[in-house]
Formats: structure tokens, C-alpha cells, sequence
């Protein structure tokens, strides 16, 4: 019998229930069970189990991200919603309003529920927006005036991984430095709240309003036969309610939400994850194709002769196109873009301003400078009148906008913006990573070095950037010439010292 009630405890309550009487609760309602994750799956949760290891891995820079459920679980999950109300109220004693959300990963569901309950236990209301895009809540925090925000995601990452995207009011964006760290070390030293007041579950539905806001952005939209592949994430479920009464011809590609990916990797910043939307927009002779990414943040497009497109280059026209509007205004992008970028900016009236790779420095810098636009090489595009947020989206609807302005086909916008050679971002597995950025620095020093983000060397004719990854073991190379000659001669030399093959 001890052990029978051992099974189940209430939010809130110190006392331990048997199944029975929680089932009992919950058929009449009971005020607690809309934030107990036994409400949506009783089997779920077992407090007479041992608490599962927590993983101080799973902390990175910009995220919360491991795997399920090895690395987190639901009982991790409830752990890190305390730990962020816990931060939030330290940061601010007034904050009430969380919002939350979730992509369609077969784990997103029940790591929600987790979320929310441990949420609601320390006594903060949670508004539940469901199944939705990563910058929609974003967008949420912003148009509503929310103090929070937490999306249910591992965004590009296989279906085996699974994670939390933070930000606090007007959409500000939580790395390490910022709150994930100290959120890290509440979710270790966890402690079950005691006496606090439950917070409530209030759910909303703001695609309407989403969408209102999104298309503020283009103004001009003509018919186009578009591509899009969602690969079986969010931009299955956002893309066509957006696009419902504009004049756009959607061929769709594997808009059906399924978090497990049976077509391909949500990320299409690798090239085999675009042959089939190259290969569609050639058959279809289709406009232009694009593809997002898992939880739809980000997107990469290809021309109407399916050749992928540089996303520092789609930062160079979307730039370009809010310089028509605001001249003068400053642009940012991010130091393994193109010399494109600048330059284009320059030409087109604005003030470019270079910045390190990562979503919470280029949110944090367009705050500080007041600028209108910014983009990464990784297809992030950031929006001042966005709430300083990126959105997929919105970048999407803008290149619409300007080709529909344009009226030829994309490769003819494009090509003149092809003046250099890039190798493109090329991944390395390096045991000690410190070491070979500064090997690297003392074989180029006769160049203009930066360590703004590794180490960039720029000389007349060449430039390369070395860094460590974010988010993943790796040593990022990018590097651009003035011809191909010259980028393929700086390629191999780099690759040879990287790998340890040149003395």
C-alpha cells in the first residue's frame, strides 16, 4: 500500500497519493490537474522510481539540448521550468506571464507538459500556444507584452534530440552568459518548491495576429510558383496559413508534421537535404524553391534553376531592399559572410556592421545600434520591427516581395552578387581547438588579424575565418577569394594545417 501511494503527488502538495484517487481527481476536475503532466500521461511519472542523473551538457551557449530521453527527460523537464521561473523571479519580482510552445517532435508534447507544470509550481501562469514556429513565440512575448518565453525544440537536430529555447521580455534571447548558466546551477542544486501560490494555464491560439504581423513585410507580392520543403517541420503547419489568400502557388514538399524526419534531416544548410526541392523546382519550372528547417526559424533558398543560393547573399538583397526605405540606417551581418555584404550595404546608403556568429550577439547588437536588418551565414535573418528577433518567415516573404518587384527571373537578381569564391562553412574535428587557432594565427600573421570570433585573416585578395562551434565539437572554416584559384590555394593550405599535415 506504501508503495501504491508513492505513485503520484499533486503540484504544489507535499503529500503523496495513491493512482486511484488521482484518477478520481482528475475525473472531477480537480484544480491542480491542469498543470500535472499525470493529467496528460499518468504512466510518465513515478515518484517511487530513482530521479534520473541530470546531464550539465545539455547546457549550451544558446539552448537547452540533449538527448531523449537520456540526457533529458520529463522529470528534467518539470526540474528546468522551475529553475527558469526561479530565474525569472529573480531577475524580476513582478513577472507573471510565460509563454510556451512547442515543434511537432514525437517528445515535445509530454517535455511541455513537464515544463508547464514545473512552471505553474513555482507560481507562474503559463500561456500555452501549442504547436507552433520557434519565432512565433518570440513574436508572442512581443505583441503581447509577455515577460517570457519557452519553445519546446531541438530545431535542426535529428529526431532523437529535443531541448528548450528561452527568452524574457520584449523577446530578448537567454545564452549562457545570460541566464542559462545560472539556470543550469538552480536545475543542480533543485529544490521542489513549498507553499507557492500555482500558477494558472491559459491557452491561446495567435496565428491570426502572427500573421497579420508577418505580413506587414511584403507589399508587393505578385503570382509565383513556389517550392517549399518543410522537411516535415513546422513550416508544414505555418506555412499554409500564412500564405492562404495571397498570390502564391505553393508546391509543397513533405508538409505533413512528423518529428521523426523520414525524408530528411530538417536542416537545410546541408546540401543533401536540398536535392529534392532543387530537383522540384526544375520539374515544376517553379520561380524559386525553399526549404526551412525544423522548428522554422531559419530558411535557404535555391533559383529557378535549383541552384542554392549563399545566405549571405539573400542578406545582401533583403538589405538592399530596406535601404530603399531607410537610407542611412546601419545593417548587420556576421563576420563569415561574404565581402558581398559590406559592400552592397555601402552602395546602397547603409552603415555595415560586422558581428560575431550567434543569435544572441546579433540580437543584443541590433538593440544597441538601432538597426533595421541583419543576417547570418547559418539563413538566421533579424529583424528590428521583429521585435530585434529572427524570423524565417518574414525573410521568406521578403525575398518574395523582391522578386515579385523585379520581375526576372531570380538568377538574374542574383548573379551580379556573385563576385567572389567561398568554399563555404567546412567542419573539422579538432582535439584541441585553442591550440590550432593560435597555430593558425602564428602562420598568418603577416595578414589583418582579428580574433572577434576565432581568428579571421584577411589579406588583398583572400580572407578566412577559423572558430569554434557553438553547438557542436567541431572547428568552422570559412574562407572567399577573388578567384577560384585563390580561394582553392587557400583552402588547401588551411585544410593541411587544421588537419596537422603541414610542419
Amino acid at each position: 500500500m506504501e508503495r501504491e501511494e508513492r505513485r503520484h503527488r499533486c503540484p504544489g502538495e507535499s503529500y503523496t497519493i495513491s493512482n486511484s484517487v488521482c484518477r478520481g481527481r482528475q475525473r472531477v476536475n480537480y484544480p491542480k490537474c491542469n498543470v500535472c503532466l499525470d493529467k496528460v500521461e499518468p504512466k510518465s511519472f513515478n515518484h517511487s522510481q530513482p530521479e534520473s542523473k541530470l546531464s550539465m551538457g545539455i547546457f549550451k551557449s544558446y539552448d537547452i539540448r540533449g538527448k531523449y530521453p537520456a540526457e533529458i527527460d520529463n522529470l528534467t523537464a518539470r526540474k528546468i521550468g522551475t529553475s527558469i521561473a526561479q530565474f525569472f523571479k529573480e531577475e524580476n519580482s513582478n513577472v507573471k506571464n510565460i509563454v510556451v510552445g512547442r515543434d511537432m517532435r514525437p517528445s515535445s508534447k509530454s517535455l511541455a507538459n513537464a515544463l508547464i507544470e514545473g512552471l505553474c509550481t513555482a507560481g507562474l501562469n503559463v500561456v500555452n500556444i501549442g504547436v507552433v514556429a520557434t519565432e512565433m513565440t518570440y513574436f508572442a512575448v512581443g505583441h503581447y507584452k509577455y515577460d517570457g518565453s519557452v519553445m519546446v525544440t531541438a530545431s535542426h537536430n535529428p529526431a532523437g534530440y529535443n531541448g528548450f529555447k528561452i527568452c524574457r521580455e520584449q523577446a530578448i534571447p537567454l545564452s549562457f552568459e545570460t541566464g542559462i548558466g545560472r539556470i543550469a546551477k538552480l536545475t543542480k542544486q533543485y529544490h521542489p518548491p513549498r507553499g507557492e501560490q500555482l500558477g494558472k494555464v491559459i491557452q491561446s491560439d495567435i496565428f491570426s495576429d502572427y500573421k497579420k504581423h508577418v505580413l506587414k513585410f511584403a507589399s508587393n507580392l505578385r503570382h509565383l510558383r513556389v517550392v517549399i520543403d518543410a522537411g516535415n517541420g513546422m513550416a508544414g503547419k505555418v506555412v499554409p496559413v500564412v500564405c492562404e489568400g495571397l498570390p502564391i502557388e505553393i508546391i509543397p514538399l513533405y508538409f505533413e508534421l512528423d518529428g521523426n524526419f523520414p525524408n530528411h534531416e530538417a536542416n537545410p544548410l546541408k546540401a543533401e537535404n536540398i536535392v529534392d526541392l532543387q530537383n522540384k523546382v526544375r520539374e515544376t519550372r517553379a520561380h524559386l524553391g525553399v526549404a526551412f528547417d525544423g522548428d522554422a526559424d531559419r530558411c535557404v533558398f535555391v533559383d529557378e534553376a535549383g541552384r542554392a543560393i549563399g545566405c549571405d547573399i539573400i542578406t545582401a538583397l533583403v538589405a538592399r531592399q530596406i535601404l530603399e526605405r531607410e537610407k542611412g540606417t546601419t545593417i548587420l551581418y556576421d563576420l563569415r559572410s561574404s565581402w558581398i555584404v559590406p559592400e552592397e550595404i555601402k552602395a546602397a546608403g547603409g552603415v555595415p556592421y560586422r558581428e560575431r556568429v550567434g543569435h544572441a550577439y546579433m540580437k543584443a547588437t541590433l538593440r544597441e545600434k538601432k538597426a533595421a536588418f541583419g543576417g547570418e551565414l547559418s539563413g538566421h535573418y533579424y529583424f528590428r520591427d521583429n521585435y530585434c528577433s529572427d524570423s524565417g518567415m518574414i525573410a521568406f516573404l521578403m525575398v518574395l516581395d523582391i522578386l515579385s518587384a523585379k520581375r526576372v527571373p531570380f538568377s538574374n537578381i542574383v548573379s551580379p552578387l556573385k563576385r567572389y569564391y567561398s568554399t563555404g562553412e567546412i567542419n573539422f574535428e579538432v582535439e584541441d581547438k585553442d591550440a590550432k587557432i593560435e597555430e593558425i594565427a602564428r602562420k598568418f600573421s603577416n595578414g589583418k588579424v582579428d580574433h572577434l570570433d576565432g581568428i579571421t585573416v584577411e589579406y588583398n585578395d583572400w580572407w578566412f575565418n577559423v572558430r569554434k562551434s557553438n553547438t557542436e565539437p567541431l572547428l568552422r572554416l570559412n574562407l572567399e577569394g577573388k578567384t577560384r584559384e585563390l580561394m582553392e590555394k587557400g583552402k588547401e593550405q588551411l585544410i593541411d594545417i587544421i588537419q596537422g599535415k603541414s610542419s
